[in-house]
């Protein structure tokens, strides 16, 4: 049987007084003092957000738009409570956890129904014989144009389900901040995992540093809108991804590095420092989902995960393939060989449209998106590569090389 109430929102004064003392939002006292920590910093941002900077990321709703956000669903013993703010208003429905999957059904904010699965979703980060690929990144809320571009390009339908059949979706890292739909391209992709895996396909959805960032605290980049549901929902924002929630869970379990058909997949890239620690994709992974929501000062004594976070050098944070000075074609030939793989595809770095590197052995998939206006997917079938557009078609890739553009098939 399932329950539902709704409640009154209260000042932000009387939230941050709640979210410091309701236990079951955090753990321990170090855990009760980031909260306070955190909650305060997005109400800092909310404030600063009121000088009506509508393109920023931390400017609020313009006057007159609706509240909505949600689901976020806590897991406590054999219970999920599931948690909306609908038109400014929390609610909420629980249900119990049992043998089979719980669902939730649409209320606002993300349009579809939530399925959660009895078991958690495990990921697979090396995998062969993938007859087709769609690959996108950087999406940071931007739930409306993903949509549209998943459309356009036959991934899913006019229903936003799967129709990719046996293929693969690929999603290189940072679907937090920037945008105000974080938590429906979140679900978005949770769904379509279930669904891509009933048909034989797959979803696979890396970490970017955005991930990293949000989890341990640092919102910088946070849209405003999630001050706001912070204060509503009387709980710091990272902890709205907690280790007690689904999507948390989900999160953790996620790899930062995968390999599908020899091809390796990582949000910001493969560098030769990386290789200098000697990690496989197995303890590179696992040390990364460890480490996700460390504070930087332990991350920094850690000589091992002060690599996997380094901001010029690590795999979520390296720019290099798209700077002429930082790595020569002898580099890029020994990490391929290393990795095993024969190219590398990217986000985190902006384009304008998909890109290759290096004669096509680097990838570039980051289009852009976060800006809410275009953006591309790459395509891979067999040894075609191809740009999927938001119009639906398909182009060649383009290559850049010694700072002129030209148009050539990749093979």
């Amino acid at each position: 049987m399932s329950t539902e109430k709704q409640g009154m929102p209260s000042s932000s004064a009387t939230h941050v007084d709640k979210a410091i003392a309701t236990r079951s939002w955090s753990s321990g006292s170090a855990g009760l003092r980031l909260a306070s920590a955190l909650l305060l910093s997005c109400i800092a941002l909310q404030a600063s957000a009121q000088k009506g900077r509508n393109n920023d990321p931390a400017a609020p709703l313009q006057e007159g738009a609706t509240m909505d956000d949600g689901p976020y669903i806590v897991v406590s013993g054999d219970t999920l409570t599931a948690k909306w703010i609908c038109d400014g208003m929390p609610t909420e429905i629980v249900r119990p956890l049992g043998q089979d999957a719980a669902r939730f059904p649409p209320r606002c904010a993300y349009p579809d129904e939530v399925q959660v699965p009895a078991s958690p979703l495990e990921q697979m980060f090396v995998v062969n014989g993938v007859e087709k690929l769609a690959v996108m990144s950087d999406l940071h809320g931007q739930f409306d144009l993903a949509v549209r571009l998943l459309q356009a390009n036959g991934v899913i339908d006019s229903e936003r389900r799967w129709a990719y059949g046996r293929g693969h979706l690929v999603v290189v890292g940072d679907c937090f901040d920037r945008g105000a739909h974080v938590t429906e391209v979140l679900w978005l992709l949770y769904n379509l995992q279930q669904q891509a895996r009933r048909a034989g396909g797959d979803v696979n959805l890396l970490l970017g540093n955005h991930e990293s960032m949000t989890l341990s605290g640092d919102l910088r980049y946070m849209h405003a809108k999630y001050a706001t549901v912070s204060n509503l929902l009387e709980r710091p924002y990272p902890m709205l991804y907690g280790e007690d929630t689904v999507l948390g869970r989900w999160i953790r379990t996620l790899p930062t590095i995968a390999k599908i058909n020899g091809m390796l997949f990582v949000h910001g890239g493969i560098s030769p420092e990386f290789l200098s620690i000697d990690m496989g994709l197995d303890k590179a992974n696992a040390a990364y989902r460890n480490s996700l929501g460390l504070e930087k000062a332990r991350v920094k004594e850690d000589p091992v995960l002060s690599t996997l976070y380094d901001g010029r050098t690590s795999p979520i944070w390296y720019r290099g393939y798209f700077r002429d000075d930082a790595l020569t074609r002898e580099q890029l030939d020994d990490i391929l060989a290393r990795m095993g793989a024969n190219r590398i595809i990217v986000g985190h770095t902006s384009m304008k449209r998909v890109e290759t590197r290096f004669d096509g052995k680097v990838i570039a998939v980051d289009t852009s998106i976060k800006n809410g206006e275009n953006g591309e997917m790459l395509l891979i079938e067999g040894q075609r590569f191809e740009r999927g557009t938001l119009q639906g078609a398909r182009l060649p890739l383009s290559s850049v090389a010694m700072g002129t553009r030209q148009e050539q098939r990749l093979r």
